[in-house]
């Protein structure tokens, strides 16, 4: 029996459900989309036509520049980097926000480009000088282990050199002359 109900339950669809399913949610996603087709955006309005208002109100558009002591709002000069003091001094130009002063923005970029780099060299020169004084720290240890390795092997060289002249000394076996051969007695 329920061997049956569940032959019946794979029968009935369940196979089927998910296409269903799928089709449906691609049906709902195709119609939000269509009925959500972008409006156009009214055209701003022209900067110059903001002029004689607030900083505010010109900087609402971005291609605007607002000109602080002649309450002039003008299009951004976009051929320059800064606008030209024929235009707007640096010190009363605004854009983008009404707080934001150009002059005392380049000159804090300026600072910070300044620090940042000093600190990238400051770093790659401290990185190159602790390398070299690693290295030099390692050869210097290098050399007192090679100097102690050398000592110890001295050492062992003449504790030998005795052991083997006392070993000749009790067997008559001694050399009155170190460079004369065994042979020769």
């Amino acid at each position: 029996m329920q061997s049956e109900v569940c032959g019946c339950f794979t029968m009935s669809g369940v196979y089927r459900a998910p296409a269903f399913v799928f089709a449906l949610l691609f049906y709902g996603v195709f119609l939000t989309t269509k009925a959500q087709t972008p409006t156009p955006s009214p055209a701003p309005t022209p900067c110059a036509l903001r002029s004689n208002t607030s900083c505010a109100e010109c900087l609402e558009n971005v291609t605007c520049l607002w000109c602080t002591p002649t309450k002039q709002c003008m299009d951004y000069p976009v051929r320059n980097i800064l606008p030209p003091s024929s235009v707007c001094p640096l010190n009363d130009a605004r854009w983008g926000l009404c707080w934001v002063n150009f002059q005392i923005l380049i000159i804090t970029m300026s600072v910070v480009g300044g620090v940042i780099i000093i600190g990238l060299c400051v770093c790659c020169f401290c990185c190159c000088k602790c390398e070299r004084i690693g290295n030099k720290r390692e050869e210097v240890q290098v050399e007192r282990q090679t100097r102690a390795r050398n000592s110890r092997q001295k050492a062992k060289r003449t504790e030998m050199q005795l052991r083997h002249d006392e070993i000749r000394q009790k067997y008559g076996m001694a050399k009155d002359n170190p460079y004369a051969r065994m042979n020769d007695h």
